[in-house]
């Protein structure tokens, strides 16, 4: 899997476990989604080129680096549980740019329907990071990214806590280039669509409107 990019730091590795018990209240479950995220944006910004850079130490002239970004930066989240993502991406790039698609699942079809969809303009000249806690079916992934694609965004990265492979081989099949950033690959989907054993339903954890699954 080429594109899939797991990362297995002991410390991602410890939180995800606390996300994933079902009894992590919401107040300890968002906390665990905005840190985790925060070690997944390190290795997606792992390609990000660096410029020297002279800077005065409180001892002295030193050589330094900061990132040398040739387009500007924007996260998009998928409503609703992306959002327990994006106040973290913002947190570790202030700079960047924010955009919404909002998306549910049609619980029969298991289908994607958009409901919002706001975003920054010229996402052509743009760095697009795309943030959804899980990638499931690949239905709403797929979706999210089609619409980026038609809004003009070439450059796209996707940032999730926990995939299935039946959710990575459609995004690989529709969109081959699209690099994938996961803390775990797990078993695969049960019969409602939801992965296994995953974590539940993310938005439902973040924000308490139901007792997780």
């Amino acid at each position: 899997m080429r594109s899939v990019h797991v990362v297995q730091h002991p410390l991602i590795q410890e939180k995800l476990t606390l996300c994933r018990q079902k009894d992590t209240p919401p107040q300890e479950f968002r906390p665990l989604v905005e840190e985790i995220t925060h070690y997944l944006l390190y290795e997606a910004a792992k390609d990000w080129p660096l410029e020297e850079k002279e800077i005065e130490t409180p001892m002295g002239t030193a050589r330094g680096y900061q990132v040398s970004r040739k387009k500007p930066l924007v996260f998009v989240a998928v409503l609703r549980a992306g959002l327990g993502m994006l106040s973290s991406a913002l947190r570790m790039v202030p700079s960047a740019s924010s955009g919404h698609i909002g998306l549910y699942r049609n619980e029969d079809t298991l289908q994607p329907v958009e409901y919002y969809c706001n975003l920054p303009g010229g996402l052509e000249d743009r760095e697009v990071i795309l943030l959804d806690p899980m990638l499931a079916t690949g239905g709403s992934a797929v979706a999210a990214l089609e619409l980026l694609k038609q809004k003009g965004a070439r450059e796209i990265k996707f940032i999730a806590l926990v995939a299935a492979p039946e959710g990575i081989a459609r995004v690989q099949k529709d969109f081959p280039r699209v690099n994938i950033y996961v803390a775990a690959v797990d078993q695969g989907l049960n019969d409602i669509g939801y992965i296994v054993p995953g974590l539940g339903d993310a938005g439902d954890r973040l924000f308490d409107t139901c007792d997780p699954l």
